[in-house]
């Protein structure tokens, strides 16, 4: 495979790099000095700007107003985003909006994605169980009632839920499929309660009662829910290589300042070593991200499914991404743990990601899974 950007996609990463040459990761407030959320709304005027740029409707094809750029450059663009530590539900919407094109009765798509790239719409999913070991679509149950179907269930850490307009859920069938269903926040039988991730932001536990959707809601097509959370994986790794490239950056540049014995550390064999190690471990988080964002953005076969790809991605993003943030606050000392420099906002949004991701090992055995089951000779 051939992993050089096309025109476009560079053409999609220097759009986002101008969008957010402005942002200051300093700017991001502190989960150690602020109480509860550090927010409880995503950055509004930055919203505005990335639609703007037209970087809201990046997936979305010309129909609806987008560009019909596909994950590679949802994934550059979320890259430069991590870098700044970017409030916004930027990967969220993309992966809905791109599901619902793909996906959803072509009358509710018309009426949305217009919408999504206008920056009117702010779309989320829900992606986590009720517990770390309970699988997202297994947390909400749905069945059909008359014309009407009927949810019930709890899903819990929905980011940006609570200043979003529809909200993604999917939830598990009698005859054991999964489907979305495309709640509006304020819909009746659905309440919100605050929760707080590890980086101080607002979540929201979900609480469906009853809930009744129209079809038309509902998206009940096979893949639809695994084509979702393929591209919310793949993007989540995409935000930790550029939080973690970031955060290399800021390493180097103090380590090359700060002096011991008449030297900058930057030139110690230890310092030098652990430096390059992250390096490694960037790269490798780089290689495989774009792998898996190439699988998902073809229909190029392999010797195993896109779900390997995704799986080896995940592995090097989950614990690449806390060895880069442990090795910074490492080498910089008790100034990493200054509450006026951005170094603990970064590693609390790393730990975020990390637990998002999920822990290595579970993706290594689904890896093994994928390999006894697809035999490569």
């Amino acid at each position: 495979m051939d992993f050089t950007f096309t025109e476009e996609q560079q053409a999609a990463a220097e759009a986002a790099r101008a969008a957010f040459s402005d942002i200051a990761p300093d700017s991001v407030p502190s989960p150690a000095l602020t109480p509860g959320a550090v927010a409880d709304d995503l950055d509004r005027p930055l919203w505005a700007r990335l639609a703007a740029a037209d970087l809201l409707s990046l997936v979305l094809t010309p129909a609806h107003g987008g560009a019909g750029l596909d994950a590679i450059a949802l994934c550059l663009v979320l890259r430069e985003s991590a870098r700044v530590l970017a409030r916004v539900p930027l990967l969220e919407t993309s992966a809905v909006a791109l599901t619902i094109e793909r996906y959803a009765d072509q009358r509710l798509a018309a009426d949305l994605l217009p919408r999504v790239g206008r920056g009117a719409l702010v779309l989320t999913a829900a992606s986590h169980g009720r517990s770390g070991h309970e699988p997202a679509e297994q947390a909400v149950t749905a069945h059909r009632e008359d014309t009407h179907w009927i949810l019930d269930g709890l899903q819990s850490a929905v980011p940006w839920a609570h200043g979003a307009d529809r909200i993604a859920v999917p939830a598990h069938t009698p005859e054991g499929r999964t489907v979305l269903a495309l709640l509006p926040r304020t819909h009746p039988g659905l309440t919100l309660a605050d929760q707080y991730s590890t980086s101080g932001e607002l979540l929201a536990q979900l609480h469906l009662d009853a809930v009744r959707l129209d079809p038309i809601d509902v998206i009940d097509a096979d893949g639809a829910w695994e084509s979702l959370r393929a591209v919310l994986t793949t993007g989540t790794c995409a935000l930790a290589l550029g939080l973690g490239e970031a955060v290399l950056t800021m390493t180097s540049r103090y380590t090359g300042k700060r002096e011991q014995f008449d030297h900058p550390v930057a030139t110690f064999q230890a310092v030098a070593v652990q430096t390059a190690d992250r390096y490694i471990d960037l790269r490798a988080m780089e290689v495989t991200l774009w792998q898996a964002a190439w699988r998902i953005s073809t229909s190029a076969g392999g010797p195993l499914p896109a779900e390997a790809d995704i799986a080896v991605a995940k592995i090097w993003a989950s614990e690449g991404v806390r060895r880069v943030v442990q090795t910074a606050q490492h080498l910089h000392g008790g100034f990493g743990a200054d509450t006026d420099y951005p170094l603990h906002r970064y590693h609390a949004w790393a730990k975020q990601l990390e637990l998002s991701l999920g822990p290595a090992a579970a993706h290594e055995e689904a890896l093994g899974d994928l390999l006894a089951a697809h035999p490569l000779t």
